[in-house]
C-alpha cells in the first residue's frame, strides 16, 4: 500500500488563486472518479505523472505539495486525459497555469523566451543569416525546378497568406523550408515571407507565462497586418500553430484574418487542381502520428489524412488515433525542460508499439517537436524507420504540370 500524503497545512486560498488565473474555472467540476489517470498514458510509466493526484493538491489547497509536486514540469500537457473526463477537465490549462506561477523555469525554457524576445526567433538567428538563407534557398530553388525566374517572396502585399514558421527550418533544417517552398511554388500560390518577424513558434505556450507570450507573439500578428495578408498559415510544427491560435483567441486585438495549418492548404490545393501528384513515388508503407496540439486540441484531423492519402501508395492508420491518439512523450516542452532522455524514451514507449503494430517503414509526422523525438525513439529503440514531415511526401509525389494526369483523388 502506497504512504499516506502527510499534509503540513492547507491553504483555502490557492484554489481561488487557480480559479482567477484560469478566468474563474470551477473545481468542483472534479470528480475524482480518476478517469484522467485511466487516459494518461505516462502514470504507470513514470513516477509522480498521476493527473488526479495533482488536481486533488491545487483543489484541496495543498499549495506546498502541489508546487514541490514533479507533475508540473514531467505533464506533457497533451490533453488525453481530458479527453476521458466526464466533465471536460482541462488538467493541461491548471498545469500550465500553475508553471505560470514558477519564476524561473527549469532547464532551457527561459533561455529560448529570452532569444525569442530578443531576436524575434527561438533560435537566435541573426538578420543577416536569415536574409542569407533565403537568397541561397531562392538559388537552390531555381536549380531544383530549372527555372531561374523562381523567386521567394519577401514583403509581398496583399498575399493571400504570409507564411509563419519554425526557426530551426532557417538554422538547422533549410532543406525544409525548401521543400515547403518549392511546394508554394509548384502550386503557384500568391504567399509572402516577411522580413522581420516570421517565427511562429512560442515557447511560452509550455512556460505558462502570459505577459512573455504575448510579447513574443504580437510582432507576428503585427507582419500579417502590415502586409495586409488574408491568412496567416503556420508550418508543420504543432506547438507554433497551437500558439498562433491561442494568441489569437485570447489576446489579439487587432486585424481579424484566419490562421490555418499548412496541412489544411495542401489539401485545399491538391482537391482545386494545383498540385498534380503521383503516389506511387511514395511505395512504401507509410503511418500518420497526430500532433496532440494540431489535432486534439485544435482539432485539425482530416486534412492531413486527405492529403497522404493523395501522396502515398500504402497507408495504414494507427490505432488510437485522432483526438484519441497517444502522444509521442516529447509535448510540453520536454525537449527543453532537460528531463533525462530516458524518461522521454521511456513515455515513447507506448507510441513506439503503436508504430510497430503498423508495419510502416515511414512515419509521417507533422510537427518539429514530435519528429525530433520520434527520430530519438528510432535510434533508442532500432526501429529502422525513416521519419517525415508531410511536406517531403507532397514534394516527392510531384509531378510536372505537363506530365498525365495523377489517380483521381480519393
Amino acid at each position: 500500500m502506497a504512504e499516506p500524503i502527510r499534509v503540513k497545512d492547507l491553504d483555502p486560498t490557492l484554489r481561488d488563486e487557480m480559479a482567477g488565473l484560469l478566468k474563474g474555472y470551477d473545481f468542483s467540476n472534479c470528480l475524482t472518479c480518476g478517469m484522467c489517470t485511466a487516459g494518461c498514458k505516462y502514470s504507470d510509466l513514470v513516477e509522480d505523472n498521476d493527473p488526479r493526484k495533482f488536481i486533488r493538491k491545487v483543489a484541496l489547497g495543498m499549495r506546498e505539495e502541489a508546487e514541490n509536486d514533479p507533475f508540473v514540469w514531467s505533464c506533457n500537457m497533451c490533453e488525453r486525459c481530458t479527453v476521458e473526463c466526464p466533465m471536460g477537465v482541462n488538467i493541461a490549462a491548471i498545469t500550465r497555469a500553475f508553471r505560470g506561477k514558477t519564476p524561473v523555469p527549469p532547464g532551457h525554457l527561459q533561455i529560448i523566451a529570452d532569444d525569442h524576445i530578443r531576436t524575434g526567433n527561438q533560435m537566435a538567428v541573426e538578420q543577416l543569416d536569415y536574409d542569407e538563407t533565403l537568397e541561397w534557398l531562392e538559388e537552390e530553388l531555381q536549380k531544383e525546378m530549372n527555372d531561374p525566374t523562381v523567386k521567394i517572396n519577401i514583403d509581398k502585399q496583399d498575399a493571400d497568406f504570409m507564411f509563419g514558421f519554425n526557426a530551426r527550418e532557417v538554422k538547422h533544417y533549410p532543406h525544409e523550408l525548401q521543400t515547403i517552398l518549392h511546394i508554394f511554388t509548384a502550386a503557384k500560390v500568391n504567399y509572402t515571407l516577411s522580413s522581420k518577424r516570421w517565427d511562429a513558434t512560442n515557447i511560452c505556450l509550455f512556460t505558462g507565462k502570459n505577459d512573455e507570450f504575448q510579447e513574443i507573439s504580437r510582432p507576428l500578428f503585427e507582419e500579417v497586418e502590415r502586409l495586409n495578408a488574408k491568412e496567416l498559415v503556420v508550418t508543420e510544427c504543432g506547438h507554433a500553430f497551437r500558439s498562433c491560435r491561442m494568441f489569437q483567441r485570447s489576446f489579439w486585438k487587432g486585424k481579424q484574418f484566419p490562421v490555418r495549418h499548412i496541412v489544411e492548404k495542401y489539401a485545399e490545393w491538391i482537391k482545386e487542381g494545383r498540385l498534380k501528384l503521383d503516389k506511387s513515388k511514395n511505395p512504401l508503407p507509410v503511418t500518420l502520428h497526430d500532433p496532440c496540439n494540431t489535432v486534439r486540441k485544435e482539432g485539425v484531423y482530416e486534412p492531413q489524412r486527405y492529403v497522404i492519402k493523395q501522396v502515398v501508395a500504402d497507408y495504414r492508420e494507427m490505432n488510437p488515433e485522432g483526438k484519441y491518439n497517444i502522444c509521442c512523450g516529447a509535448g510540453g516542452g520536454a525537449l527543453a525542460v532537460a528531463a533525462t532522455k530516458q524518461q522521454r524514451m521511456a513515455k515513447a514507449k507506448p507510441k513506439v508499439d503503436q508504430l510497430v503494430a503498423t508495419g510502416a517503414k515511414i512515419g509521417c509526422i507533422p510537427c518539429h517537436n514530435c519528429i525530433d523525438q520520434f527520430n530519438d525513439m528510432n535510434k533508442f529503440y532500432k526501429l529502422g524507420m525513416k521519419m517525415h514531415h508531410l511536406s517531403t511526401l507532397v514534394e516527392n509525389a510531384l509531378i510536372p504540370d505537363d506530365a498525365p494526369e495523377s489517380p483521381a483523388a480519393e
